[in-house]
């Protein structure tokens, strides 16, 4: 029969507290056993109610939300091991294996480690076999672990130069300014590469598309490969087809868009804005006309898949996608009759 917790404070031993030499819980003046944690301190509460409210193992588990095997696994931890504490048992083994390396095999393995950072027990194996001390991969990567523990032997935090982070320098590209303003054509022209790969088994090409991002006038030019010579062309392109005087250029950090296009946008007084690294996302307007040109030219296209038949048929969809096709963007205008809106004569 559960005994009150009056008892307590009268000096008796709490009834979930064994009288142990070496026992834990201690029971104090006010009833509480000191120092207990905040887990330990639910585990009595739901003994004590468990004794007190009939025993009832399900009754006791849905009273304190615990599943019934953890009731029954703290009713017996008690009732059968006289339980010295309800804190969690420790997991760490009581006996742990000792070092069987000597100091110089440590400061061996130490001063190889410090000579070539990068390379693992493996490789220090060897090394250390040539010196005449024959080590296992196991016995090296434990002393490697008691060096980094005790603080004698610190990784290099990171590369100081790689070849794979190499940036180029640009002298004249920067990232688009906040405060830039994009209202009239020509404020923006995004401007990317597209690879065009016919179905004959030839090598692809690859087509530069600029749009502008106000009046969605698109200038496309076909090339064999993307180069920065390929790219200075397109420019001349820019300026001979767009009817608008072009203020910015926007590109990805494709190598074709450095070296002499970079110079030649700077020589033309034409800002050049470079994206951030994988963020195509900032280029939404081309990468969509990307895909218009992909599916309502080159796949129903009938032209031969050469470089001269392409280029002609790409002119004169160039001039149907400006001058015929509707764009819901623009309330169904075309980006001639949008640029007549604004006073810009095609």
């Amino acid at each position: 029969m559960a005994q009150s917790t009056r008892g307590v404070r009268r000096g008796r031993r709490h009834p979930l507290v064994p009288l142990h030499p070496h026992a834990f819980l201690v029971v104090a003046r006010r009833g509480q056993p000191p120092g207990l944690s905040r887990e330990a301190r639910k585990r009595l509460a739901m003994l004590d109610w468990h004794r007190g409210h009939g025993a009832n193992v399900s009754r006791t588990a849905r009273h304190f939300g615990f599943s019934r095997p953890t009731v029954y696994r703290w009713l017996a931890r008690y009732d059968r091991f006289h339980l010295e504490t309800l804190e969690d048992r420790g997991s760490a083994p009581r006996r742990r294996r000792r070092a069987t390396w000597t100091i110089a095999q440590l400061r061996a393995v130490q001063a190889l480690r410090a000579t070539y950072p990068r390379w693992g027990k493996d490789k220090l194996v060897v090394l250390l076999r040539r010196d005449g001390l024959a080590l296992s991969s196991s016995m090296v990567g434990r002393i490697l672990a008691r060096l980094r523990r005790t603080g004698e032997l610190r990784e290099p935090r990171g590369r100081r130069i790689s070849a794979r982070q190499r940036r180029w320098h640009r002298p004249y590209a920067v990232r688009k300014p906040a405060g830039w303003a994009v209202v009239r054509p020509g404020d923006l022209v995004q401007l990317d590469t597209l690879d065009v790969r016919p179905l004959t088994g030839r090598d692809p090409f690859k087509q530069f598309t600029a749009r502008d991002v106000v009046s969605r006038w698109d200038v496309l030019e076909l090339r064999r490969r993307a180069t920065a010579a390929s790219a200075v062309g397109v420019l001349d392109a820019l300026a001979a087809r767009m009817p608008f005087a072009i203020r910015a250029i926007s590109v990805d950090g494709g190598s074709e868009f450095m070296a002499e296009f970079e110079t030649d946008c700077q020589a033309r007084g034409i800002a050049l804005f470079v994206l951030p690294p994988r963020s195509p996302k900032l280029h939404g307007s081309v990468e969509r006309a990307n895909r218009t040109h992909t599916e309502e030219f080159y796949e129903v296209t009938d032209a031969e898949p050469d470089l001269g038949s392409l280029q002609t048929e790409l002119r004169a969809w160039e001039t149907t996608y400006n001058t015929i096709r509707p764009h819901q963007a623009l309330g169904y205008l075309t980006p001639a009759e949008y640029l007549a809106s604004v006073g810009i004569e095609v």
